[in-house]
């Protein structure tokens, strides 16, 4: 009974972490423990597949999660992050000014990992709040689906990259198509639900927030911050390099020629490590070096990254632990045995499995670690299956039904001055959404690029019909009110 018993190390997980307040890697490592035991899998051979699991896991992106912590950590210290996010509400305009959000929560959320970059936007939010008198949680959950989306599908969060390696997938091809999903998907959940949202639960709408829970924040003077050019390109280098890569190897199989030294290069340059590790040398310059910040400001802020993202580097391991134990446990090849002969597409069936996993788990990276233990085994199944998109749709997955057990419930509840019931009719909704859009985009992706192309292009071009509509209703209703 594998099935079994991988249910009940589930439920053991969410004891330990939710009832006992337990730590989430000793929880991971305890259970891995405790599920090799239940499947019989030999003495000798348990500790061993825990330590495969968690150094295999972690040697590929101990090194990303590192450097991508360390070049979003100096963006913000320097106020790159701030610039961007100012810049765009200025240019955008009042009016525009949810797009505003929405785009600098995007780039802000591809820097820097979900709960920091949260922490950063967050006293933004409330000034505009403020300043157009627009309740906190509309503005919110635009820049809470932004972020969700990108922590979700975009390399170098930990949990994409993490099934990314697992799978065996190019990381650079998992972030063009991601890019591809996440644009129109934040338009659904980010833009167009939280107005849609007001009419289900308006109560939700007219929070003023909790400002008392951002505490003291470092003021900053825009002209004191680096530009906004700099900024962005500063946060978005390492997606530059990895993007080169990724059209130079699809250009190369296209028109056939060979490699040759730029080529070697570029495929070198793209690499995720590294690109992030170059990317950390441009920011250490950019926002650092050419703003004469000192050399211990500097690795001042690097070492605080680390202390930081040290603890998330640890569970992501254990998440690799206990995929391992799963696979060496015989659940892997069960679970195939089980689905031989059944026609079902396997991005589905990785969304599935990474719905059902972050509903039990609410870490998404834990549960997109353990959907790999069960999915691997099955790809043999499918030779066909294009990797980056059953990375993506695992991903993808892992964004559903946001709720207690997950620590960006609570950052939004407390910080946005909502009770459970409207969390929950709001954010967990809002994840669920940007979720489903996710997997229908991914779904549609692998049926045909123009396909997805054609239904990306059309949720765009009706954002921009419906924003045009809106602003003519307004302008109507602004003409009424003065008549």
């Amino acid at each position: 009974m594998p099935l079994v018993m991988v249910a009940i190390g589930v439920i053991l997980l969410i004891v330990f972490i939710t009832g006992f307040k337990l730590n989430a890697f000793v929880s991971l490592i305890i259970v891995s423990f405790v599920v090799a035991l239940a499947l019989g899998m030999p003495l000798e051979k348990i500790e061993t597949s825990v330590e495969a699991g968690l150094g295999g896991t972690l040697g590929h992106i101990a090194l990303i999660l590192g450097f991508g912590a360390m070049i979003g950590r100096l963006i913000s210290d320097a106020g790159g992050a701030y610039r961007i996010s100012m810049t765009l509400i200025n240019k955008f305009g009042q009016r525009n000014v949810q797009w505003a959000i929405a785009s600098a929560s995007f780039i802000v959320g591809i820097a820097l990992f979900g709960d920091v970059a949260f922490i950063l936007l967050i006293p933004i939010i409330f000034m505009i709040s403020k300043e157009l008198k627009i309740s906190i949680t509309q503005f919110g959950l635009t820049m809470a689906g932004a972020l969700v989306t990108a922590h979700s599908i975009l390399p170098p969060h930990p949990g994409i990259t993490a099934v990314t390696k697992e799978y065996g997938a190019d990381i650079a091809m998992v972030l063009v198509y991601g890019i591809m999903v996440a644009i129109p998907t934040i338009v659904v959940a980010g833009v167009w639900f939280p107005k849609i949202n007001k009419k289900w639960i308006p109560s939700a709408f007219e929070k003023t927030g909790n400002a008392q829970a951002i505490g003291d924040q470092k003021p900053w003077k825009l002209e004191e911050t680096p530009g906004f050019g700099i900024s962005v390109i500063t946060a978005v280098f390492p997606i530059l390099l990895m993007f080169a890569a990724a059209f130079l190897d699809i250009f190369q199989k296209k028109l056939g020629f060979a490699d040759n030294l730029l080529v070697v290069i570029i495929r070198f340059v793209g690499n995720a490590p590294v690109a992030l590790l170059i990317s950390l040398l441009l920011a250490l310059y950019t926002m650092g070096i050419a703003r004469k910040r000192p050399m211990k400001d500097l690795t001042a802020s690097a070492g605080a990254s680390i202390n930081a993202v040290g603890l998330l580097i640890l569970i992501t391991g254990g998440g690799g632990a206990f995929k391992q134990v799963i696979i060496d446990g015989g659940v892997g090849n069960y679970i195939n045995h089980l689905f031989t002969g059944v026609s079902i597409s396997p991005l589905l069936l990785a969304w599935v499995i990474a719905v059902i996993f972050r509903i039990c788990l609410g870490s998404g990276t834990v549960a997109a670690l353990s959907t790999a233990g069960l999915v691997l085994p099955m790809l043999g199944s499918y030779p066909d299956a294009n990797l980056a998109l059953v990375a993506l749709a695992t991903g993808a997955g892992t964004a559903f039904a946001s709720h207690v057990n997950d620590p960006g419930f609570w950052m939004v509840k407390e910080f946005f001055g909502l009770t459970l019931k409207e969390t929950f009719a709001t954010y967990t909704i809002l994840s669920s959404v940007a979720s489903i859009v996710g997997i229908i985009l991914i779904l549609l992706m692998d049926a045909s690029i123009l396909l997805a192309g054609a239904v990306i292009v059309a949720i765009l071009v009706a954002a921009v019909i419906i924003h045009k509509l809106e602003g003519a209703r307004n302008k109507k209703q602004l003409k009424n009110i003065s008549a």
